[in-house]
């Protein structure tokens, strides 16, 4: 079928488009309302479907012959430990991790949290969670801990689950204290809390509240799946503003299902049995939808990875696990990539591999920009997919369906609309705006299965956070265009456009001009107050490794790549050189907190960031160069 055939089909034919994928899927119950909405008027689909995502994702293929497949891999180069998990083992694993839940109370409804570094028994309390109809929040592992207490706060869970340890590179990190902190800090006690201990550090355990992981599992007793219905919460999973109280994204558990079933084959173009590789954590909705439930409802074979693209040992990391176990089909951010391109900007890591399974690379997380997408195509010889989706979504809104119909590549594009998706460019009136301007990306109601419906425990602040915007659609928070081909266009979030002299000019599309550059590896463009012009862009931006180039040379060099490019209207003149760049753990540069700082305001640093030295860093320079008063 054409890609025009299955978008065409799912706009005309939602409920008979969307009955049918999930015809693709055990039920205990199939549904028979595909699409409904509730009091308040939202959305929701297969309300009366039965159904148990863990049985979708596990028992069901050990039922179908698929039991001695290899379900999960497991590679920490950080601890330079390899496991492999079949389908039948980790069912087993799961259900009496389930069972030792169950022993502490844990019913269908309640909340658990987890808060765990990337090792299987992360993956394995998720699972095992769903299989009792309880709903997981998983935070990131490591997160500070009065961000942990908000979610503590927030979701009241009746179980907590970590580990005494994660590893960042060579540092162990102790998540026990944090996790002891978080509590205190918290007005809900959870009524216990289960730690696995790892070798690099040893927690001590509190007497009445904590159990080790080993204790419990040796006395717990299998547990069963638990029906629940298609609207029934499978997660919540908080997303992290930068002030404010995070939001819980709600995931129900059958359009998660159906969605994240779909897109491995439309998307990714994988099979049951491929190697799929999501480079990710499951602290990100990534892990979630890609490294645990995607890949595992799908039948594929998962990588659970703990360690980095670079340092882990080397910018060779990446392609060394796409050899060693056949990887099919890699997705990471591109903000890794763009670490491996500055420490082996000639790829001579990469040439090092056997990179013949590997198909496709798939990007998502932050706008991936031409320069880098360029280079890993002509350095690994694959496709390299821009997809654009957010935490509230759970898959791809935009994609180049490669188990659909491949479409060409249009840098700086994330192609088209996914199925479901009815991708619309508004303007602040609400307005449908012409092909090729820019604009608002909006998206039509109702929204395709497997996006939130909900905000934990607050439905008016999901009504005022996403539908209230723009009557009748949910606004992503992301401005762009689309093209005279359908292709769309994302430049970045709302608030990275600038106003120069009245013209509204995106700092993503300055950025692929700056990037660009032979000697940049990354860069930032943000908007300086100006009093003549209002705003003007200045780039902030990190060299190559081995990069020959004084400041002012390079400032002049883009001051003419981008009036080439762009035009003089764009007023770029000054360029700074830092060493790196901040960035949240998922990979996303913190342009706001840098656009608040060059402009003298109060700037928030979110507790996503992944290393807090580097904003104090970046204002000391730009004060020693006059930028900030």
């Amino acid at each position: 079928m054409s890609y025009k055939a299955e978008y065409e089909r799912s706009m005309k034919d939602p409920e008979g488009f969307w009955k049918d994928k999930a015809e693709s899927l055990s039920w205990y119950k199939f549904p028979e309302r595909i699409l409904s909405q509730d009091e308040h008027g939202i959305y929701h689909w297969f309300a009366d479907g039965e159904m148990n995502t863990a049985y979708m994702a596990l028992d069901y293929h050990v039922e179908n012959g698929r039991g001695d497949n290899i379900a999960i891999i497991y590679d920490s180069p950080v601890t330079d430990t390899k496991a492999k998990y079949t389908y039948r083992e980790l069912r087993d694993a799961v259900a009496k991790t389930a069972g030792m839940l169950a022993g502490l109370g844990v019913e269908k409804g309640d909340r658990v949290i987890i808060y765990m570094p990337m090792i299987p028994e992360a993956v394995i309390s998720m699972l095992a969670t769903a299989r009792l109809g309880a709903i997981h929040s998983v935070v990131f592992g490591g997160f500070a801990a009065p961000e942990l207490a908000q979610r503590i706060e927030d979701a009241q869970p009746k179980v907590m689950i970590t580990a005494s340890c994660g590893i960042e590179i060579k540092k162990v990190i102790e998540y026990k204290p944090l996790l002891d902190k978080a509590i205190d800090l918290s007005s809900h006690k959870p009524q216990s809390c289960i730690i696995f201990q790892r070798p690099q550090a040893t927690a001590s355990l509190i007497e009445g509240r904590d159990h080790d992981w080993n204790t419990l599992m040796a006395t717990a007793e299998p547990a069963d799946c638990v029906p629940v219905k298609g609207i029934d919460p499978l997660y919540i999973l908080y997303t992290s503003g930068t002030t404010g109280k995070p939001k819980g994204v709600v995931r129900e558990n059958g359009g998660h299902a159906v969605a994240l079933n779909y897109s491995m084959s439309a998307i990714y173009n994988v099979a049951p049995g491929d190697v799929y590789w999501a480079a990710s954590d499951v602290g990100w909705v990534v892990g979630h939808s890609y490294i645990v439930y995607g890949p595992l409802l799908h039948g594929c074979t998962t990588i659970v990875y703990e360690g980095k693209p670079i340092m882990t040992p080397d910018a060779g990391a990446f392609w060394r696990i796409c050899e060693e176990y056949g990887v099919k089909a890699l997705f990471t951010a591109p903000t890794a990539f763009r670490a491996i391109k500055k420490d082996d900007p000639n790829a001579e890591m990469l040439k090092k591999y056997d990179l013949s399974k590997l198909l496709t690379i798939f990007s998502a997380g932050e706008r991936l920009d031409p320069p880098t997408q360029e280079w890993l195509m002509a350095q690994s010889g694959k496709p390299v997919i821009d997809h654009w989706w957010q935490t509230e979504t759970g898959w791809g809104i935009t994609a180049n369906l490669q188990g659909v119909e491949p479409m060409p590549v249009k840098l700086g594009s994330s192609t088209v609309p996914t199925p479901g998706f009815n991708v619309q460019i508004l303007d602040e009136n609400g307005q449908e705006l012409p092909t090729g301007e820019q604009g608002y990306i909006a998206l039509k109601l109702p929204l395709p299965p497997s996006c939130l419906a909900t905000v934990w425990g607050d439905v008016e602040k999901f009504k005022s956070s996403y539908l209230q915007t723009f009557d009748g659609y949910y606004a992503s928070g992301d401005g762009g265009y689309i093209d005279e081909d359908g292709y769309v266009f994302v430049m970045g979030r709302v608030d990275d456009v600038i106003n120069v002299a009245g013209h509204r000019l995106s700092t993503g599309e300055m950025e692929e001009v700056v990037g660009s550059h032979p000697m940049v590896a990354e860069c930032a463009v943000v908007a300086r107050d100006d009093d003549l012009k209002g705003q003007i862009p200045m780039g902030l931006v990190v060299l190559k490794t081995g990069a020959d180039i004084d400041e002012a040379t390079l400032s002049k060099e883009l001051v003419q790549l981008i009036r080439s490019s762009i035009g003089a209207i764009a007023c770029y003149k000054d360029t700074y050189i830092v060493k790196r760049l901040p960035k949240t753990r998922s990979g996303k540069i913190l342009r706001k907190s840098m656009r608040q700082m060059v402009n003298g305001q109060p700037y928030a640093v979110p507790s996503t960031i992944d290393d807090v030295s580097i904003m104090p860093e970046i204002e000391n320079l730009l004060r020693e160069k006059g930028v900030i008063q």
